[in-house]
């Protein structure tokens, strides 16, 4: 199993930057897809990006402002301009990948169905 624990979540102002942590633990994850996704009250969970092996892959309505990166046990999301509409619990998710396509097409087509979760961490803009 994996665990997953998401960390810097806060209440920001328009235009602020953010940086969100994930720190795994567990089995290995060498060949995971990991991603970060949000969710609103009321609407669907969204991917925003996705890494495997140091490639990423970002949701066109986050492209230009949002970095996902990764440094041996933890996963980072770079947040720059935020907006009232970036307001969301964010999560970070793994998924077991042969490659990096998978982690390309879920995230494009909108699949959600990765395998580990954490608690998730809110991120509120005004």
């Amino acid at each position: 199993d994996v665990q997953l624990v998401e960390s810097g979540g806060a209440s920001v102002q328009a235009g602020d930057s953010l940086t969100l942590t994930c720190v795994a633990s567990g089995q290995t994850y060498s060949s995971f897809c990991m991603g970060w996704f949000r969710e609103v009250p009321g609407k669907e969970l969204e991917g925003v990006a996705t890494i495997y092996n140091g490639a990423t892959v970002y949701a066109d309505s986050v492209k230009g402002r949002l970095t996902i990166s990764r440094e041996g046990a933890s996963l980072y999301l770079q947040m720059n301009n935020l907006q009232p509409e970036d307001t969301a619990r964010y999560y970070c998710a793994a998924y077991a990948a042969r490659d990096g396509s998978v982690c390309e097409y879920k995230i494009h087509t909108g699949q959600t169905d990765y395998t580990y979760w954490g608690q998730g961490t809110q991120v509120t803009v005004s």
